[in-house]
């Protein structure tokens, strides 16, 4: 009988694993995941069959770029961590827009989910990498005077 051969493990997983994890922690992944869950709600309601929507006609238009923008706004804190700022208001704006112009900003869970994801963009900070001429913080618990040690 022929055995698959065993999933890696060790080295190569726990560097897959390192570098998306250094890669996460390098930007706002988790307000822009809320920003593009959001913007996909306030997207696909509009696009729903319409037996379940009532007929919209032009009103469905604002519904689908609001959400199509909030996805770019999402997608580029994740390329351009540097733009968060400026990505957090625009996202917290186009939200509370969304709350009047596109059914209640998908039934008011678009809206609060992407003001949620504003707000994560926008409080997000790099951490800084410590400088070289610094020494090391001590350990916690450690004592600073070192008689006592």
């Amino acid at each position: 009988m022929d055995q698959p051969p065993p999933a890696p493990s060790g080295p190569v997983r726990s560097g897959l694993r390192s570098r998306w994890r250094r890669w996460r922690r390098s930007r706002p992944f988790w307000g822009g995941l809320l920003t593009i869950l959001a913007g996909a709600e306030i997207c696909a309601i509009p696009l729903a069959p319409l037996e379940v929507m009532l007929h919209q006609g032009i009103a469905g238009v604002p519904s689908v770029l609001l959400g199509v923008v909030m996805i770019m706004l999402g997608t580029s804190v994740w390329v351009s961590p540097h733009y968060r700022s400026l990505a957090g208001v625009v996202t917290t704006l186009i939200a509370a827009a969304a709350l009047v112009m596109s059914n209640l900003g998908g039934f008011l869970i678009g809206t609060l989910v992407g003001i949620l994801g504003g707000a994560m963009m926008f409080a997000w900070q790099p951490v800084a990498p410590p400088r070289r001429d610094e020494p090391a913080p001590p350990p916690p618990g450690a004592s600073e005077n070192p008689a006592e040690a």
